[in-house]
């Protein structure tokens, strides 16, 4: 794809929305849960089973914030796709929104350092993808800034602003085996990413629209 023109160089995430089959329903979810400030929602009536390629992970500071968020999702109606345990890399769980979103949460720390908060540090939006190296070259090309990458496993950008969602590539099959389901999935990706420049899809088939300007701020 060219990637010559000025909308293609200044293509940044601007925005998550999630299409869901009921619109109150998952407001209501996402704002106890916690993080309705990062998504938006979007009712959509198309169909979808199984693992439909991305995930959201927050990362926060310790072990019982991450359990406090795990507590509000799974009492808010998520099912635990993974229950929080120690690992290598820190310690997190894996729940499924009632829409059917799967949500990681982490941290990197091992044990607390302080009391539980309600603050989470950074919102990553997970792609899966068929070939890590391909689609992180393509959002290059879009104007997107690597931050992290890790051969053809992972590849990280840095996100258009503080306290926006971050957009990360993953191997879709290794992806799916992290959160705990199978790879295969029909239907809809269920998302929508909001972009500063122009519409496109990229190679594995998420749509990302023309983010709509935000509106003026009273004088």
């Amino acid at each position: 794809m060219a990637t010559t023109t000025s909308t293609a160089a200044h293509t940044a995430l601007a925005s998550v929305t999630l299409e869901v089959a009921d619109l109150e329903a998952a407001r209501r979810f996402y704002e106890v849960f916690g993080v309705d400030t990062y998504i938006r929602l979007r009712a959509s009536e198309a169909h979808s089973t199984g693992f439909r390629s991305f995930t959201l992970a927050l990362t926060v500071s310790g072990p019982a914030t991450a359990d406090g968020f795990l507590a509000a999702a799974v009492d808010a109606g998520a099912a635990v796709l993974k229950p929080a345990a120690k690992s290598l890399w820190g310690y997190g769980g894996v729940v499924k929104a009632p829409d059917g979103t799967i949500w990681k949460i982490a941290t990197s720390a091992r044990k607390d350092t302080g009391p539980a908060t309600r603050e989470i540090d950074e919102v990553v939006l997970l792609l899966g993808v068929e070939d890590v190296k391909a689609t992180k070259q393509f959002y290059v090309g879009r104007g997107l800034t690597v931050a992290k990458s890790f051969g053809g496993k992972y590849a990280e950008f840095a996100p258009a602003q503080a306290g926006t969602v971050k957009l990360a590539l993953y191997k879709r099959g290794a992806l799916a085996k992290d959160l705990g389901v199978p790879a295969d999935g029909t239907g809809s990706h269920h998302i929508v990413l909001g972009s500063t420049a122009d519409a496109f899809t990229d190679p594995d088939g998420f749509v990302w629209e023309a983010a709509a300007p935000p509106a003026p701020t009273p004088s």
